[in-house]
């Protein structure tokens, strides 16, 4: 799953963008406002951490310009906790809301839960077949016995089993797996499915030639 966070306080951003990354996810990060917006409506990106308080373009109207576009779950970060700005950021559009200081395992919670519900996926844990997927703990496990896999093999498998029964492209994986950062024209990808299909039986991942890869359990 790809993440922009956008946030103008060079540590928290750092911070963040560290403890997602070793979470598994693929993280884009801005430092205000313009930027960030740039960025949210160039990439369909999984979830967005958005600090109210940015330079050049204040998070509100980030907000309200991205949501003339797109429908990215947006979770709000602010340092004010007014019912009257809670209320203002989630009619505004905003998914979520975070009151700095916050609690790290909070806010991944908070994002795991957008994230399931911009997939019409209500449930943790998922089951397809043998393989059960628990999106809160990030395991997996296939005949109930527990399968150790890197981060982005998880992040592969669980955007591929909110999607089952799709067809999704290399691009969109790569979109949505990859950050700004990683070489989009290697083969990475191919590594990894190659590696989730050892460990998980080599029908789990459906390639479908000239499309992309599916999961059917």
């Amino acid at each position: 799953m790809r993440i922009l966070v956008i946030e103008d306080e060079p540590d928290l951003l750092a911070g963040l963008a560290r403890s997602l990354r070793e979470e598994g996810y693929a993280v884009d990060t801005a430092q205000d406002g313009e930027d960030g917006l740039f960025k949210a409506e160039s990439v369909n990106y999984d979830a967005l951490v958005l600090d109210v308080m940015l330079p050049q373009i204040d998070g509100w109207e980030v907000l309200r310009r991205l949501r003339t576009k797109k429908k990215t779950p947006v979770l709000l970060l602010t340092a004010r906790d007014k019912t009257t700005d809670r209320v203002r950021g989630l009619d505004g559009g905003a998914d979520d809301y975070l009151v700095k200081p916050f609690d790290l395992s909070e806010l991944l919670a908070r994002l795991r839960a957008l994230i399931r519900r911009s997939a019409s996926e209500a449930r943790a844990i998922l089951t397809l077949g043998a393989v059960q997927i628990d999106i809160a703990a990030r395991t997996v496990t296939r005949d109930a016995s527990p399968v150790e896999l890197t981060a982005r093999e998880y992040a592969l498998v669980e955007y591929l089993a909110l999607h089952r029964g799709e067809v999704v492209t290399r691009t969109a994986l790569y979109e949505h797996l990859f950050d700004e950062t990683d070489d989009t024209l290697s083969n990475l990808l191919d590594v990894h499915v190659s590696n989730v299909r050892k460990k998980l039986g080599h029908d789990f991942i459906v390639t479908r030639r000239g499309h992309g890869y599916s999961i059917e359990a």
